[in-house]
């Protein structure tokens, strides 16, 4: 069983940034994809961000391309997402996911992926 943990959201003021982390525990392998969504108020889920545990394969969604970078720390089983040029319209819960590696499966795709944390509030206002 894999358990994420979310941390690093908050109130940032529009231009700003933030780190968030995703901390996965159990039996995670490297060939797991690691995701990022968003889901603002209202909307459906969306895609953010992936990499896989091996650190090839980095992906991203139009909303955050060119603001945002995901990474990751093997040692802390930790993936980043480093968020640049906050918008309002970036304000959104932050989702952390993963999931095994599928064969003609799509992992923009929120449905792709096997497990979820909690999500960590992201709020960009001035």
């Amino acid at each position: 069983q894999v358990q994420l943990v979310e941390s690093g959201g908050g109130l940032v003021q529009p231009g700003g940034s933030l780190r968030l982390s995703c901390v996965a525990t159990g039996s995670t392998h490297s060939t797991y994809i690691m995701g990022w969504f968003r889901q603002p108020p209202g909307k459906e889920r969306e895609f953010v961000a992936s990499i896989r545990w091996s650190g090839d394969g980095t992906y991203y969604g139009d909303s955050m391309k060119g603001r945002s970078t995901i990474s990751r720390d093997n040692a802390k089983s930790t993936v980043y997402l480093q968020m640049n040029i906050l918008k309002p319209e970036d304000t959104a819960v932050y989702y952390c996911a993963a999931s095994p590696p599928k064969p003609n499966v799509v992992f923009t795709i929120a449905g792709a992926y096997d497990h979820w944390g909690q999500g960590t509030q992201v709020t960009v206002s001035a």
